[in-house]
């Protein structure tokens, strides 16, 4: 592995948070691929696709499918061993482990940079996104999805059904999942990064969190950052906030899933 300089993050892409979302790969796969066309309708036959916080490699394999070829990049070693045990058979894609902050990419390597829900946890986005542009052929694109804002959206509210009894996952600050939520400090960012043409356009797409509420409720309350927040709190104060997150799952439940409508940012942009 290259140099980290996202220590904190490397910490817990390799720890708990990486073994969670290796473990249930397909279970976030059902979460996140209803959002893969926004990303895979950008791909061309001739492309060199860079897949940024590739995780569990998913949305590589489908992007080299339509692709010249696609490297996925991610800090988690329990992800990328799944990525590449998944890949086995697809001949025409790799994964590498680091931090793309840093990471020595060829010059120009790259014709689409793409990342499905990848980019939100940098320490420090321009010099990321400034070293993906680098990674890209002059004239190269960058298409990535990030969450928008939480108030409003059926995340957003199992979060506030639990908002009496622990800390919200995200701060209101817009740091952490939502990093990329404020449109204006993501076109600033890339600008700065030296890409032009930035667009962020609002999307949706329904995402599977399991197959009934119990099971819904227990998942999401070992997904990451909702079980580090638990741990914050007294077992009596968790044990409301898991109660809380139940029954706010039980208007999404449905005869074969639990399904909540997903919201995200679609941004777009082209190295200058």
């Amino acid at each position: 592995m290259t140099g980290i300089v996202n220590t904190a993050q490397a910490a817990a892409w390799n720890g708990y948070e990486g073994e969670h979302w290796a473990t249930h790969a397909d279970r976030y796969d059902a979460v996140n691929s209803g959002f893969n066309g926004y990303l895979l309708d950008r791909v061309e036959a001739d492309d060199r696709v860079l897949d940024i916080g590739c995780g569990n490699g998913q949305l590589t394999r489908l992007a080299a499918a339509r692709a010249r070829s696609a490297v996925g990049v991610d800090l988690s070693g329990p992800m990328l061993a799944a990525a590449r045990a998944r890949a086995a058979e697809v001949p025409n894609v790799t994964f590498e482990q680091g931090d793309v902050q840093v990471h020595p990419f060829a010059d120009g390597g790259f014709d689409l940079a793409v990342s499905r829900f990848g980019v939100m946890f940098f320490a420090d986005p321009v010099a990321a996104f400034a070293n993906v542009r680098r990674a890209l052929t002059p004239g190269g694109r960058l298409a990535f999805l990030c969450l928008t804002a939480l108030a409003g959206t059926d995340l957003g509210r199992l979060f506030r059904a639990m908002a009496a009894y622990l800390p919200q996952p995200t701060g209101p600050d817009g740091s952490g999942p939502t990093s990329f939520a404020d449109p204006d400090r993501t076109k600033a960012v890339l600008t700065e990064a030296g890409f032009d043409y930035v667009a962020c356009t609002h999307v949706e797409a329904d995402q599977v969190w399991g197959r009934d509420v119990p099971d819904a409720a227990r998942f999401i309350a070992d997904w990451g950052p909702v079980r580090h927040h638990l741990g914050l709190v007294d077992s009596v104060a968790a044990a409301r906030a898991t109660e809380a997150l139940t029954a706010a799952l039980e208007p999404f439940a449905g005869p074969d899933a639990v399904r909540l409508r997903g919201t995200a940012w679609l941004v777009t942009g082209r190295r200058s």
